[in-house]
């Protein structure tokens, strides 16, 4: 038939989501070098990041930043472990202890084998592996106190260690709860796209916590996909999942493909065929709200574009859905803390 003549429009391609990161988490990344003398200017400068923005609470970068800086702390440091230990951790220690897990068949026994290559590796923390009745977990017990106080070094642990699994029993490691020995931080209302469970402070030890039935899960890679997770492996153990099975996740998804119409609430409920009030029932019940999603995407839009074009402020203000650049950059010093200038790469106007 002649229509079968016709080619095809290929798919648009669909753009990866925003994400940034607050700039909290990068001063803790930074926190035990800085402890120990070291210079980490070049650092920022190396990933585009304008050292003015580690004073500022509101400010974010973006997720390439921060594995960037990440990545390049450990090439001109030699220390996996960022300085927060007693002795440095040197390069290819995580590897090994991911090889040492993947031997295993189970994850049972490849959380006992990390735990262990660990322990071999630096004398500060000891991980073990616990089991109480239903719910199983990887519990940190910091043996030197100095290291202890450090409240990144908690957090990385549980990240590094629960993506590391996460990623072995084939993606998924479904967390119940996280535990931290340190009381409840200012930040922590940013926890949640980093540690998507119930969260405990002032606990005993630091831990994080599953169904025990995962235990008995296969370990579900080889050495091939390993190597392809160590390519990559700061943004595969630190930048931030999303999570597509929630209300927001899907309302923020229908926001980003709308670009540059931008919805409002009743248009973009009934795209995803709800009423408006169930809709701003789901997105409470979430802790959010249609306008903090919306605001958050635009805010990740503008520091990505930012970082990563030359687009003009008018003519990002037009692709965010505002009136002009003013009212633009009026938001987005409200969202951040400062201009969108100090985001440019580099800092420059």
């Amino acid at each position: 038939m002649a229509e079968n003549l016709i080619p095809r429009r290929p798919s648009a391609v669909k753009p990866p989501p925003p994400v940034t990161v607050p700039v909290i988490f990068l001063n803790g990344l930074l926190a035990g070098l800085r402890a120990r003398g070291h210079d980490c200017r070049g650092l920022l400068a190396d990933a585009g990041i304008d050292p003015s923005l580690l004073e500022l609470a509101g400010a974010r970068v973006t997720a390439t930043q921060y594995a960037q800086v990440f990545r390049l702390a450990i090439e001109r440091f030699g220390d996996e472990g960022l300085g927060f230990l007693s002795r440095p951790l040197k390069p290819g220690s995580f590897a090994l202890i991911a090889r040492e897990a993947l031997s295993a068949q189970t994850l049972d026994l490849a959380i006992r084998r990390a735990a262990r290559a660990f322990g071999l590796l630096q004398d500060d923390v000891a991980a073990d592996l616990r089991q109480d009745g239903e719910r199983a977990g990887l519990v940190f017990r910091f043996i030197t106190p100095a290291v202890g106080q450090q409240l990144f070094f908690h957090e990385l642990l549980v990240r590094v260690f629960w993506r590391l699994l996460a990623w072995m029993a084939g993606g998924r490691l479904p967390a119940t709860r996280f535990d931290f020995a340190f009381g409840c931080p200012p930040y922590a209302g940013s926890y949640g796209k980093i540690f998507p469970a119930q969260l405990a402070f002032d606990e005993p030890l630091t831990a994080f916590w599953f169904d025990a039935s995962w235990l008995r899960h296969p370990v579900r890679r080889d050495e091939a996909a390993l190597r392809a997770f160590l390519a990559e492996v700061q943004a595969n153990l630190l930048v931030p999942r999303r999570v597509d099975d929630v209300v927001s996740a899907r309302v923020r998804a229908c926001l980003q493909r709308s670009q540059p119409a931008w919805p409002d609430l009743a248009a973009t409920a009934g795209s995803l065929h709800v009423s408006t009030a169930t809709l701003q029932r789901k997105l409470a019940l979430e802790g959010t709200s249609f306008q903090a999603l919306k605001d958050d995407l635009r805010r990740d839009l503008a520091i990505v574009r930012l970082n990563t074009s030359k687009v003009s402020l008018a003519e990002l203000a037009q692709e965010l859905g505002f009136t002009d650049s003013a009212a633009f950059q009026r938001a987005f010093k409200g969202w951040t803390g400062t201009a969108p200038g100090a985001y440019r790469r580099g800092g420059s106007q």
